[in-house]
């Protein structure tokens, strides 16, 4: 199908590989288009059946229970990004010759002529915040914007949509960029890299060459982490247009073509005139909630991405005061006897966890639920000082018991073998029998959530309610 905009979908036979979030969206509006869509898909349950069902009443073709095979006469497959490069179904399209387009590229292709640029976030962890932080900068600035990709609204709707936008502010993960070779953003950035989802790219080399594939064909401006010298070395690698810079962001005081923070302030001396000399004061450190270090890293990238596209510095601020954190993203939940109680049920990760045990002093750490593989003796290690006690739960707990035996000996930890619905509230009474006036208790599980809960939402809302009921009895 070659690499330009595909314009007549009249009568062309695709594939959607996968019914879901993506899948669905996808094969409605290329049925719309014209051309003879087939679904496969993997699984044959009642809600595969009622989706399918959905999509036959308008005259899409769906095949339940054979994700592998590629229906006769295929010109394109369009897949869902969770599935992995090595599905059968990928090797018989490679082998035929036949292109492979992710959601995010099918987006891409369908955008018209006079298109909203893309500033792009990827990265392991921070992708959600960071790209909320720059759509809420980019409205305050008068945009016409809008957060999409993994989160908000659709991609597709967005770039098919009847409402015209400025800009917008897109999130893509690693499996979305896998598939979306023709991507190219007017600047993008990469938060950070850390090992996460091994087990679908094959390698930390593969999984940190699809997130580097955001920066490629950036016109303006690579963000990247200085603290974080692997997304550096993607943006030396990247093939960019000519003129586009590389800016990096830092916690500490700036270099030239950096932003930073100095003595509380968020600066920009990356684009300013003459900026070997001059910085640009953008937003003061408590303009960002909360003002933990991993989230005004989170703010620095936002507003590197937002000033690459030429916002004032007043609507950098103004976005930053507006913005509030999705729910248990290292959430305030309650003070009770003079302890803090923190919920951070996002940080499925041992990335996520050390960040969020960064941002505090003396901390009672609940903590556990499915590794998915991880390693916890760096995160234990680096964060022992900070810890009064640990309160462990889940299923590989004593993956992250054995790291405290190694690296924080004296760390007294209780460790609960309960699984049932009131496990969260025992793991909350047994932290605050640890707790001392000052200390936080944080939950920050380093691990998904599926062993117990339904998602991260819900073991943070369990929390929440096992932390109201100690303050209710306080």
């Amino acid at each position: 199908m070659g690499s330009g905009q595909v314009t007549d979908w009249q009568g062309k036979n695709v594939t959607v590989a996968g019914l879901g979030v993506s899948g669905i969206p996808a094969a409605k509006v290329l049925h719309g288009l014209g051309a003879n869509v087939t679904v496969v898909n993997d699984g044959d349950d009642d809600r595969a059946r009622a989706q399918a069902a959905e999509l036959e009443a308008l005259g899409v073709t769906v095949r339940l229970g054979d994700g592998a095979t590629l229906p006769d006469g295929t010109e394109l497959v369009v897949t869902a990004p969770g599935w992995k490069p090595d599905k059968p179904l990928f090797e018989a399209a490679r082998a035929a010759g036949v292109e492979i387009w992710g959601d995010v590229e099918l987006a891409w292709r369908l955008r018209g002529p006079d298109a909203a640029p893309w500033l792009a976030v990827t990265g392991t962890n921070g992708k959600t915040t960071t790209v909320q932080m720059l759509a809420a900068i980019l409205r305050a600035a008068g945009l016409r914007t809008a957060a999409v990709g993994n989160i908000g609204v659709s991609l597709l709707d967005a770039v098919l949509g009847e409402e015209p936008y400025d800009v917008l502010a897109v999130e893509l993960s690693s499996y979305q960029l896998h598939w979306a070779p023709s991507l190219r953003a007017h600047s993008a950035a990469v938060l950070n890299l850390a090992p996460d989802h091994l087990d679908w790219h094959g390698s930390m080399e593969a999984y940190a060459a699809d997130k580097g594939r955001v920066y490629e064909g950036n016109r303006v401006a690579c963000v990247y982490n200085v603290a974080d010298k692997a997304t550096e070395d993607l943006v030396r690698e990247a093939d960019v247009e000519e003129g586009c810079r590389a800016v990096g962001f830092t916690l500490g005081t700036p270099a030239p073509s950096q932003l930073g923070v100095v003595e509380g302030i968020l600066v920009d001396r990356a684009f300013v005139e003459n900026r070997h000399k001059n910085a640009q004061e953008l937003a003061e450190v408590s303009d960002v909630t909360p003002p933990a270090p991993h989230n005004i890293a989170n703010a620095l990238a936002a507003a590197a991405l937002a000033r690459a596209f030429g916002v004032p510095p007043q609507a950098v601020r103004d976005g930053l005061r507006a913005f509030t954190p999705d729910a248990h993203r290292i959430a305030h939940v309650a003070d009770v006897d003079g302890v803090a109680y923190v919920d951070d049920s996002k940080a499925t990760n041992t990335h996520a966890a050390e960040a969020s045990l960064a941002a505090y002093e003396s901390i009672v750490w609940i903590a556990g639920g499915l590794a998915k593989g991880a390693e916890f003796e760096e995160l234990v290690a680096k964060s022992a000082p900070r810890l009064r006690g640990a309160v462990l739960l889940g299923a590989d707990r004593a993956l992250i018991r054995e790291a405290l035996a190694r690296h924080a000996p004296e760390v007294p930890v209780v460790d609960l073998e309960r699984t049932d619905t009131g496990a969260m509230l025992a793991a909350v009474q047994e932290a605050r029998r640890l707790a001392q006036p000052g200390d936080t208790v944080l939950l920050a599980p380093a691990c998904a959530s599926m062993d117990m809960f339904a998602n991260y939402n819900q073991r943070g809302d369990a929390f929440a309610a096992a932390v109201r009921e100690l303050g209710a009895g306080a």
